[in-house]
């Protein structure tokens, strides 16, 4: 199965070579794993990177139910689903956005931007639409209380863990894809930024038993730099689409502020009046005043971080409109009160040259050499 189309051959054990057939073996290594599951002595071993472990039988009103909780054996499910990432991003890379990418001829830097956001823009879209869907069918929108009552949520549905195991494997595996993209230095810091922010957030989340929470506020995050991204693609295909751009800035905004909301609502005021606060590893029960403040701080922070580049992004854009407003202004005058053209003492009319008075310059006598 080749992803990319060989225009020249490689030495085998070249970076070149693995640069332009990683996702190849990735895939090669997946099919590995799964013919493991053929055979008897393997099935065990393989089943760890495929499927969630840690599940637990309880009982509930509709019948017994299978819950899931968290532990090391999670970094295998996220190892397998870190190839599957790989896999994925290679073939929206090779089916999609290098064929919109020949038809547009855009510069390297551009070029380098619509990959970005056509890879992060089908990504947002599929896990935007599934975290509204495990919100609705958790009933997390329709009960705000449900996001810190009963805490620790110690025990995830299946569909819970397993969205944020494939989370968790998606922005792990943006970390090389940095290097097989070839992704510019100045580019580098700049995406490092938000990979390990998505990281760091989501691991929080997950492994301090606050995924109910965790979940409404990825939501959030993922429309609105869908938003972004869908703005800056077609940004990218026509410059003068910059009204989605606006829409977008309502939305982050708008964002921003609902984050901070759910933030002070279920963490600094829910958490603190539950029953049963204290540090209890076992249990997963980390509701003490230091964890509560160091989350706290942790969003407060990311969320302001965000809005200061957001103004900064806001400020350019205006300096940059105003300037060619003013461009504009100058060049529209200069052409409205283009002066007739003169020589030095006079004009032509009618093609005779003419003086300031009306009177035809005397001739010059030429001497002879």
């Amino acid at each position: 199965m080749a992803f990319r189309r060989r225009n020249k051959s490689y030495p085998f054990f070249s970076q070149e070579f693995l640069i332009q057939n990683h996702a190849d073996i990735v895939f090669s290594l997946v099919i590995f794993i799964l013919i493991g599951l053929m055979f008897e002595s393997t099935a065990k071993t393989a089943i760890l990177f495929i499927q969630p472990q840690y599940n637990v039988t309880t009982l509930s009103p509709d019948g017994e139910a299978t819950l899931y909780h968290y532990g090391w054996k999670d970094c295998a499910t996220v190892v397998f689903y870190f190839f599957i990432a790989i896999i994925f991003h290679a073939v929206v890379q090779e089916y999609l956005l290098d064929k919109v990418i020949r038809r547009l001829h855009l510069s390297k830097s551009k070029n380098t931007k619509f990959n970005e956001s056509g890879q992060l823009c089908v990504f947002h879209l599929v896990s935007s639409v599934w975290s509204f869907y495990i919100l609705i069918t958790e009933g997390y929108i329709l009960h705000p209380s449900s996001l810190w009552e009963n805490y620790p949520h110690v025990h995830l549905r299946f569909q819970v863990k397993f969205f944020y195991l494939t989370q968790l494997a998606y922005w792990l595996h943006a970390l090389p894809e940095l290097y097989f993209q070839k992704v510019r230095k100045e580019e580098i810091s700049r995406q490092l930024q938000y990979i390990c922010l998505y990281l760091l957030h989501i691991a929080a989340a997950y492994l301090l038993n606050m995924s109910r929470l965790g979940l409404v506020l990825l939501f959030l995050q993922y429309v609105s730099e869908l938003g972004f991204h869908i703005a800056r693609l077609f940004y990218f295909t026509d410059e003068n689409h910059q009204k989605m751009f606006d829409m977008w800035a309502v939305s982050f905004v708008f964002t921003r502020m609902v984050t901070l909301t759910l933030m002070f609502l279920a963490v600094g005021f829910g958490l603190a009046r539950a029953e049963n606060p204290g540090l209890d590893i076992e249990a997963g029960n980390f509701n003490t005043v230091l964890i509560r403040m160091s989350v706290l701080l942790l969003v407060c922070l990311t969320q302001s971080w965000l809005l200061w580049k957001f103004i900064r992004f806001q400020l350019r854009r205006w300096r940059e409109f105003r300037h060619e407003q003013a461009i504009r202004k100058k060049t529209s005058t200069k052409q409205a009160l283009r002066p007739i053209k003169r020589d030095s003492f006079g004009h032509h009319e009618n093609g005779v040259l003419k003086a300031e008075n009306g009177t035809s310059p005397r001739t010059k006598k030429l001497k002879s050499p």
